[in-house]
């Protein structure tokens, strides 16, 4: 399994905007995506109000190219969020267990 954690942080001034696409349009994509195992969503605290993450267990490094394509190391995002954004960040792993 392929643990994916990927991170935005948002225009100053965007945080409401964006959280509103974070909470009604990606987070329901991700969880009807075939192949995503576990989704854990993370939304600003305090000290990082700007940042927003998303953490998935995916089944294999197959579902999630099928999902992003082959270039799946580049932090995609929707275009209907590219206003928002002011950086993204994306990050794989073999899941261990434990």
């Amino acid at each position: 399994m392929i643990m994916r954690i990927f991170q935005v942080t948002t225009r100053p001034g965007k945080e409401e905007e964006f959280g509103r696409f974070f909470r009604d349009t990606a987070i329901p994509l991700m969880k009807s995506t075939p192949g995503i195992v576990h989704l854990f969503p993370g939304a600003p605290r305090e000290d990082a109000p700007r940042e927003f993450s998303f953490v998935m267990v995916w089944e294999s490094l197959e579902a999630l190219k099928s999902f992003v394509g082959e270039d799946y190391q580049s932090p995609h995002i929707d275009p209907i969020e590219a206003d928002l954004v002011e950086s993204r960040s994306i990050k794989h792993y073999d899941l261990v267990d434990g």
